[in-house]
């Protein structure tokens, strides 16, 4: 069964040290939590806001041993009322027994889910 694993963390500037390692923060968290191991991972999808650059998080996931195999996907955001700026949000697309009341999804810095109905599931803020 493919579960969606959901995090997200906002950074104080658009440079790349700052969003590597708030990627990479963000991502060990939601596999230390959920224990993720990178083989049951079938894709990553993360997705900023339009004042971040999309190529950092891509390459901070990269960075992190034993992903650098796992297929990512990289986009902007297109700005809705109420978004949060200077984002990233992470989708892991995990294979997993776990049942989706079970999946802990990781929100830190003041990141919250892009929509509120999201939040039924087991997060940690």
């Amino acid at each position: 069964m493919i579960r969606g694993v959901r995090g997200a963390i906002t950074v104080l500037e658009n440079n790349e040290v700052e969003i590597v390692s708030a990627t990479q923060r963000l991502a060990r968290e939601v596999i230390k939590e959920n224990g993720i191991n990178p083989e049951s991972v079938a894709s990553v999808f993360i997705s900023v806001t339009e004042d971040v650059n999309a190529g950092f998080p891509a390459k901070a996931l990269r960075q992190i041993e034993g992903w650098s195999l796992v297929p990512v996907m990289c986009m902007q955001e297109i700005p809705v009322p109420g978004s949060l700026s200077k984002c990233i949000r992470i989708m892991f697309h995990v294979n997993t027994d776990a049942r989706q009341e079970d999946i802990k999804h990781i929100y830190l810095e003041g990141a919250k889910a892009l929509r509120p109905d999201l939040l039924k599931s087991n997060n940690r803020l």
